[in-house]
């Protein structure tokens, strides 16, 4: 499996900001979720621009071992990130990815609105329906019975 679209997007995340590992798996969808975002971070590749100091655990946690959590440390401090410990503020510091409105979301929406308005036009059909039956019904009953 290639990481690449990982890699993509981690490159995206701007300067003096962090993801956790949970919130890069949910937004590229990853199977494995957290794990595997994880994974792709310690699989990048040194030289090529990757910014894996900016990806974090839960909470802001540096997870990585020493002597990577002192360099990661280090670079985010570079970037004016602000640390308690090993933790970063992510009130702060905490990046969210910009949720852009595709064609797909457009036409779910689209196919949404196409629905309610076919089932009230079903639920109007039923009230006609059931009312012609009362109507019909009342004309068919005989209002004096005669015995034969």
């Amino acid at each position: 499996m290639t990481w690449d679209p990982v890699y993509a997007f981690v490159k995206r995340i701007p300067r003096g900001r962090v993801i956790t590992y949970g919130g890069l798996a949910k937004a590229l969808r990853l199977r494995g979720g957290a794990r595997s975002a994880g994974r792709a971070m310690a699989a990048s590749p040194s030289g090529k621009g990757v910014p894996w100091h900016r990806v974090v655990g839960y909470g802001g946690k540096l997870l990585i071992r020493e002597p990577y959590a002192s360099l990661q440390r280090k670079l985010l401090e570079s970037e004016g990130v602000t640390l308690r410990e090993f933790r970063v503020d992510m009130k702060k510091h905490k990046w969210t990815p910009p949720t852009s409105t595709s064609a797909k979301s457009k036409s779910a929406k689209s196919k949404s609105t196409k629905f309610k308005s076919a089932k009230s036009n079903s639920t109007k059909f039923k009230s006609a329906k059931s009312n012609s039956r009362k109507s019909n019904s009342a004309k068919s009953t005989p209002t004096n019975p005669t015995k034969l």
